[in-house]
């Protein structure tokens, strides 16, 4: 047994593995991955846990702290597997969930699919009650009707309660009162206020996110209590952090309340592992590319931060298509995700095209390789037959995978049917998933004012080394970042990031009519509720920083464009106009017009503890030995296939060079090197790739 260090733990539970790293003073110690337990997802985490501390004769009573991501919510969304949930909302506006923005995501489409509500119809009540936009009531709250409908709720087996009354956001009197009728009437239904999950305008979204939040409540802290009971089990003195989508980290009892803040956490973690490398490395621009069994996700850094979005669509029903989701307001680092990832299912088209995804074989029962019953053949599958995976190798050799199954269901499914080779056809699929994920990128980087071919890809997932070098080629980007542990990024990731909350106000009024003393103070009771959530996850009031934001437009617009607060001083206005201008030339390309006058709609405020001590790299590598394992055949398009050099990662030092064709091997993932490229190990560890001649095949 080692003598007693402090241990920080990362897990991320995602679609097909779950993930785990370890850091110390020293940098990452250990890392494992297992499949995930999709129907109790804990236990996938006890078990990597547990398998990772024996193997490296690490002590539990060492870890400090642990930090944990989950697609739960998504996948819960998505699967529709919230508790049965109703929705009270001012009498006439019952139907607002379903009517949405009344917009068309396809304009053309006859057979249109529209987002299906989490609530039905026969669940949502309208109540007899009115505020005015001014916050002034109207009519009051009819709450003879609300106990009435919550003891008949109850009887009828409903769980939760969305409460979501017309201009809540200016004046939360009538839910706030609701809610204590249906506590009375009926204590056991979880109830949720829209003007505590989301005190926005906008009916539709902050109705959407209220009900979206509620309906996974009770499976949130199913599984949190259980996370709890096991890592306790495991012998763990202190409770885990949680992972929230805007990139911090929040105390479980915080989580629990709010729940819909955890609904990007996992991918979070992959933004911020590369945010990460690329400060220590001098690299505040780069394309982070994090792909794994089942989607790629991939993300803009601009000087050294992820772009943060405030609006996010779940469970679309055509994936690509903004509209075609449930709509759900919440601070997420913004990023595209492509349903492509190992477990990718490739075939034949109609037009005799190879595709592959969006549907996946996940981890049940994932690619025909991993022998766990899976038919259709996959991306992965494609690359143990290309000679990239090591079958006997496969996840440090705790897993054989089954290269003469892959083989025949390629040979079965798309080479016969092409009339090709085997390799070709594998090739095929590989190339296939590297052009889908590169033509998801140039939109995504286009679309934010970026030219792809300009910065670095930073890439990665447990494929994202796999396939990165392919995708860099397409976008034509000037050189590959492969980090250590690239296929547990997310967990490191997790390491890296703050205590941080969102809060959010919106109090609508044109810019010439708000004077410094009124901005102060909507900005100071934003901030105390800052301080206070923070002071629940353990971050002392005087180690809280806060960054002021506002969504601004031009009068009569229909949508906002976020701008950072400068100093409320005497000409405070003036400076905002100004940079409200300044970002409305960034976003739109365009000079704002003169003349015309601006309103503020949204205030928002992050607060943030103070940045962990993480330090991202191997703690340690065996530069004794030689770093080359062997030579295995790997299949490049140029030369069919070829013996190719096979490297152990955790042997190369700092400043070694290695040139294509060539495999770099660690547990959790294998970088591929073409024919025409060379790599250099930098001195955080990261594995530098670039391309010397043409471009590689």
């Amino acid at each position: 047994m080692t003598t007693s260090r402090a241990l920080r733990v990362g897990v991320d539970i995602g679609g097909t593995f779950t993930d785990m790293a370890i850091l110390d003073d020293s940098g990452i110690v250990a890392v494992g991955k297992t499949l995930t337990t999709h129907q109790e997802p804990a236990a996938a985490v006890e078990h990597v846990l547990r398998q990772t501390l024996h193997e490296h004769r690490l002590a539990a009573s060492d870890i400090t702290s642990v930090v944990h991501g989950t697609t739960l919510v998504t996948n819960a969304l998505i699967e529709r597997r919230g508790a049965p949930t109703a929705l009270l909302t001012t009498e006439g506006f019952r139907d607002v969930v379903e009517m949405g923005r009344e917009h068309r995501y396809e304009l053309y489409d006859l057979g249109l699919e529209l987002p299906r509500p989490l609530v039905p119809r026969h669940l949502r009540f309208g109540v007899r009650e009115r505020v005015l936009a001014d916050g002034s009531v109207d009519t009051a709250l009819d709450t003879t009707t609300v106990r009435q409908l919550a003891v008949e709720l109850a009887d009828a087996g409903v769980e939760a309660v969305a409460v979501c009354f017309l201009h809540s956001h200016t004046n939360s009197a009538h839910e706030r009162q609701a809610r204590e009728v249906i506590a009375a009437a009926a204590p056991h239904l979880r109830v949720a206020l829209s003007s505590e999950v989301n005190p926005e305008i906008r009916e539709f979204e902050r109705s959407s996110t209220t009900v979206a939040n509620v309906y996974v409540q009770q499976l949130v802290e199913t599984y949190l209590d259980d996370l709890r009971g096991r890592l306790r089990g495991i012998g763990l003195r202190s409770d885990p952090l949680i992972m929230l989508s805007n990139g911090g980290l929040a105390a479980v009892d915080v989580a629990r309340r709010f729940p819909i803040r955890m609904l990007e956490s996992g991918p979070a973690g992959g933004a911020l592992g590369a945010l990460a490398f690329g400060s220590t490395a001098g690299r505040p621009d780069q394309l982070a590319f994090d792909m794994g069994g089942t989607t790629a996700k991939l993300c803009m850094i601009e000087g050294s931060r992820p772009l943060v979005t405030h609006t996010f669509e779940v469970d679309r029903v055509y994936r690509l298509r903004q509209g075609s989701g449930l709509p759900v307001r919440a601070p997420v680092i913004d990023m595209i995700e492509i349903g492509t990832g190992g477990g990718s299912i490739a075939r034949v088209d109609a037009l005799g095209l190879i595709t592959v995804g969006p549907d996946s074989a996940g981890s049940e029962p994932g690619p025909v390789s991993y022998g766990r019953g899976g038919r259709h053949c996959t991306v992965t599958d494609a690359d143990v037959v290309l000679g990239y995976l090591d079958p006997d190798g496969f996840l440090g050799g705790d897993m054989v995978l089954d290269a003469a199954a892959a083989a025949a269901s390629i040979e079965e499914e798309i080479a016969r049917p092409l009339g090709i080779g085997v390799a070709e056809a594998a090739w095929g699929i590989h190339a296939t998933a590297n052009e889908s994920m590169a033509n998801a990128a140039r939109v995504h980087a286009v679309e934010r004012g970026q030219d792809p071919a300009r910065v670095p890809l930073f890439v990665s997932g447990g494929n994202g080394p796999l396939h990165g070098p392919g995708v860099a080629v397409a976008l034509r980007s000037p050189a590959v970042v492969v980090p250590p542990a690239a296929g547990v990024l997310s967990a490191l990731g997790f390491l890296s990031a703050p205590m941080s909350i969102d809060i959010v106000r919106s109090r609508h009024a044109p810019l010439g009519t708000v004077s410094p003393d009124t901005a102060q103070a909507i900005f100071d009771e934003m901030e105390d509720e800052g301080v206070r959530l923070l002071d629940q996850s353990g971050v002392p009031a005087a180690e809280v920083q806060h960054e002021r934001t506002l969504d601004m437009r031009f009068v009569g617009q229909g949508s906002e464009v976020e701008v950072p607060v400068p100093p409320l001083s005497g000409g405070w206005r003036e400076d905002l106009a100004a940079r409200f201008a300044e970002q409305y030339r960034q976003r739109f390309g365009t000079v704002a017009p003169e003349g015309v006058e601006t309103e503020i709609l949204t205030w928002r405020v992050c607060s943030r503890g103070p940045d962990p001590s993480a330090r991202l790299r191997l703690a340690g590598t065996d530069t004794a030995s030689d770093a080359l394992l062997g030579h295995r055949d790997a299949y490049f398009p140029a030369s069919g296939h070829i013996s190719t050099a096979v490297y152990d990662r955790y042997r190369l030092d700092p400043g070694a060079v290695l040139s294509g064709p060539a495999l770099v091997r660690e547990k959790e993932s294998t970088l591929v090197v073409p024919p025409a490229a060379r790599c250099t190990v930098t001195e955080d560890s990261s594995i530098l790739v670039e391309f010397t001649q043409g471009e590689p095949r």
